[in-house]
């Protein structure tokens, strides 16, 4: 909303906790779910949904009731399970699914800013289309949603749920269950452990200071795509006790396949800020797509194949 605003887009919403905090800021928010909704309804708005897991079915239900005809898309952590949710709805046909990977470990209105989505990938899903590829209601619903992520400033980048849910699984979820865990570690060290912890201990983990809530919504209806990184990641872990429990401790295998794994990263994530002459390389890949032409849902699969984002026209 801020950024929409800020822009000059016409933009309100709903949500239970927040409400006047917003209107003071000059937002346009009200406390009515059904009083937004049927607004949304006569003007033919796009409903965005971002709300925690837990209460998607009950917001879905809310949409199927008092916007009937309303184009949705969601900001959600996970993808399949929301799909099936839309699914069961008969939903499909004018959803299309989005996760904007971005964030702080804050969450309600006071903890929004401006610039949020600043390069970030903006994940769109696309499962419908290979199914439905002509249809070009939903191919202009799918324009919008990719266009509403380029606004803010952020890159879309075409996914399918299943991948998605897998992927964020790694890099999303995975690091959230770690923070907790070592933020655990830490504090048994008593007072000592936490006058020397430093920057390294304090990003590690700071998604831990999360709403307990939020992290349990994501990971634990992720669990079946979470599960098996977690053991990959557990397993890492044993290799490395085992060895440094060894008569010549040693941690050389994992520092230098971390080291390079993160080298890699790094690099499609752009030039490092060190570098002399630092030359940016694209992190994403660009493909221009006219959703709804022969064979764009073939095009969305290559793109995502490469991890790139795509550009609508």
């Amino acid at each position: 909303m801020r950024d929409l605003q800020s822009l000059g887009e016409r933009v309100y919403g709903f949500t239970l906790h927040g409400a006047r905090a917003a209107r003071r800021d000059g937002f346009d928010v009200s406390d009515s779910v059904e009083e937004v909704l049927r607004r949304a309804e006569e003007e033919r708005a796009l409903v965005v949904v971002a709300v925690p897991m837990r209460a998607v079915a009950s917001v879905l239900d809310q949409v199927a009731e008092f916007a009937p005809s309303c184009w949705i898309t969601d900001v959600v952590s996970v993808k399949q399970p929301i799909y099936d949710l839309v699914v069961e709805r008969g939903m499909q046909s004018r959803y299309v699914g989005g996760h904007p990977m971005t964030g702080t470990e804050f969450s309600g209105w006071t903890a929004s800013h401006e610039g949020l989505f600043a390069s970030a990938a903006w994940a769109v899903t696309y499962d419908y289309a290979r199914d439905n590829p002509g249809d070009e209601q939903w191919a202009e619903l799918f324009t919008v949603v990719c266009r509403m992520a380029a606004v803010v400033g952020a890159e879309a980048v075409p996914v399918s749920v299943d991948r998605h849910d897998e992927a964020v699984a790694r890099v999303s979820h995975l690091p959230h269950v770690i923070a907790e865990a070592l933020a655990l570690v830490g504090d048994r060290g008593g007072t000592l452990a936490q006058s020397l912890s430093a920057g390294s201990f304090r990003g590690a983990t700071r998604v831990a200071s999360t709403d307990p809530d939020l992290v349990r919504n994501m990971c634990e209806t992720n669990a079946e795509s979470l599960v098996p990184v977690l053991d990959e990641f557990i397993e890492l872990l044993q290799h490395a006790r085992t060895s440094l429990a060894d008569d010549r401790p040693s941690l050389d295998s994992l520092t230098k396949s971390g080291h390079r794994a993160h080298l890699r990263m790094a690099a499609r994530k752009g030039a490092r800020r060190e570098s002399v002459s630092p030359v940016e390389i694209s992190s994403r890949p660009v493909m221009r797509v006219h959703p709804g032409a022969p064979g764009w849902e073939r095009q969305l699969e290559q793109i995502e194949s490469l991890g790139g984002r795509v550009e609508v026209f």
